[in-house]
This record gives structure tokens, C-alpha cells and sequence, in this order.
């Protein structure tokens, strides 16, 4: 069921302390893994959420200012069942018309007898890399923040063996797409925080699977861990980006290769 809005949340600087915090440190992390360099066009995979309403005004207000300026856009994945807050299309129009934004909807097929998030996941970038492809956006911005890094890092070592959270910056060579994740180093707290205090706070999610995902289990392992080691998230984290695996990046450049087709 799709949550109807009447008014629409404004958030755009100056910011108070915790909106400065958050555009100061999105600011760094482009600055150190050169997000915004070489595009001129951006996507924001925009589901509604927290996160990336979050991500898309810090986007706004950054474009331009200490950065060379680009074309910023917004695409929705809509369905019965994509991961998102299942926000209505009209207020999610309404806040990218207020800042100058173009806005797309993509249409999910997932049905609920198959739904699992592996494919899902799938599905939904494909739809991203595509509309982003359409608008001419080399560029697709993710929501992702540290504590989303976190359990990432941590579901690969224990399921996998690998050492690897989230990339902030991923060449997708076989879509020509390049994907970035300027919230790496920001605490969903805060981002809670930041949302709460501009009337945009939602349920984030309203899939069946993902209220039972091993992420969900992950996130509640980490919060006991936190009783006994408080700087857990920020050292991981840290941790990760310093040692983790760039395997993604290998990956992304290897099934490129094994798809380009031979020069004739």
C-alpha cells in the first residue's frame, strides 16, 4: 500500500548543526574516492527512504558549490514488492519538481511466490541502469551508508570468507555506468536524525523478505556487540576501506571483458 502525502518536506541550506555534519562529511567522502569526478549527470536511485531522500537534497545542495556543477535526476523503482518505503510517485514528483530535478518511475515485475532479494536486487539495477542510460546520467548515486557498509563487510566474512563492505565508487564496465555512494561515511543514526527533523522519517521498507533478511539478523548481532566494543561501527568501517578486498572493481572489469564482443 502506497503512503499518501500532503505536504512536502523542504530541506535545503544553510543547515543547522547536524545538516552541516552530514554535508561535511558526504563532502569528504566525495573528495577522497572522487565521486563527482568525470560526470556531468547524475541518477539518484531515489526508493523515498530516509536514506535516499537524504542523499538526493545533499546532492542539490552540493552541485555546484566546491564542485563542478551537474545535471542531477531522480528514478524511483516502483512494484508491488520493491525494496523502498512505498512512497506515492506524486510526492516524490513534487519534492524533485521543487528542486529542479527530473523524475522517473521504473516498474518492478517482482511477484510475491519468487520474491527473493538476490534477483530482486538484480532486477531493480538493471531498471536503474537503463533509465540512467535513457537520461544520459553516467552516474548512479546509492543510498548506502556506513552502517550499511558495515553489515555488508561483515555478512561476506562470515558467509563468504571475504573481507569486502561496500565500495564507494564501482565502474559498472558492462552498463557504462558508474555507480557511487556518497553517504559511505554517515551514520544511519544520524540520518534518522536528519529526516525526523525535515518530516521526511519513513518505514523504509515494506518487502515481506527483507523483514527477515540475514542483514536484519546482522544489524541485531551488531547492536549487541556495541554493549561491549561502543566504537564498533566507525572501526569496522574504517577498517573496511582501508583493508577490505576491491575484488567488486576486478569482478565488474573481468565479466566486461569475458561479454565485449571481438574486434572484427
Amino acid at each position: 500500500m502506497k503512503i499518501l502525502e500532503t505536504t512536502l518536506p523542504l530541506a535545503a541550506p544553510p543547515w543547522p548543526g547536524l545538516g552541516k555534519k552530514i554535508e561535511g562529511l558526504m563532502r569528504k567522502a566525495c573528495y577522497d574516492f572522487e565521486l563527482l569526478e568525470d560526470t556531468s549527470s547524475i541518477a539518484v536511485a531515489l526508493s523515498g527512504g530516509k536514506d535516499s531522500l537524504t542523499l538526493l537534497y545533499m546532492l542539490a545542495a552540493i552541485k555546484g558549490r566546491g564542485f563542478a556543477d551537474f545535471d542531477l535526476h531522480a528514478i524511483n523503482v516502483s512494484g508491488a514488492f520493491s525494496c523502498g518505503a512505498s512512497i506515492n510517485e506524486g510526492y516524490l514528483k513534487g519534492i524533485c519538481e521543487s528542486l529542479g530535478i527530473s523524475f522517473t518511475v521504473c516498474h518492478s515485475k517482482q511477484e510475491i511466490d519468487t520474491l527473493e532479494c538476490y534477483s530482486c536486487s538484480r532486477e531493480r539495477r538493471k531498471l536503474l541502469f537503463a533509465a540512467a542510460k535513457k537520461l544520459g546520467a553516467s552516474t548512479i548515486a546509492f543510498g548506502h551508508h556506513r552502517d550499511d557498509h558495515v553489515q555488508t563487510l561483515l555478512l561476506n566474512l562470515l558467509q563468504k570468507g571475504e573481507i569486502e563492505g561496500n565500495m564507494p565508487k564501482v565502474k559498472m564496465h558492462l552498463y557504462e555506468t558508474t555507480i557511487i555512494r556518497p553517504l559511505i561515511y554517515i551514520s544511519e543514526q544520524d540520518i534518522i536524525e536528519f529526516a525526523k527533523a525535515y518530516n521526511f522519517a519513513r518505514i523504509t521498507c515494506q518487502c515481506p523478505v527483507g523483514q527477515t533478511s540475514k542483514r536484519k539478523k546482522i544489524e541485531m548481532h551488531i547492536r549487541n556487540m556495541e554493549k561491549d566494543f561502543p566504537h564498533l561501527r566507525n572501526n569496522i568501517a574504517r577498517a573496511a576501506l582501508k583493508y577490505g578486498s576491491k575484488k567488486a572493481l576486478r569482478n565488474e572489469l573481468v565479466n566486461f571483458k569475458k561479454t565485449k564482443p571481438p574486434k572484427s
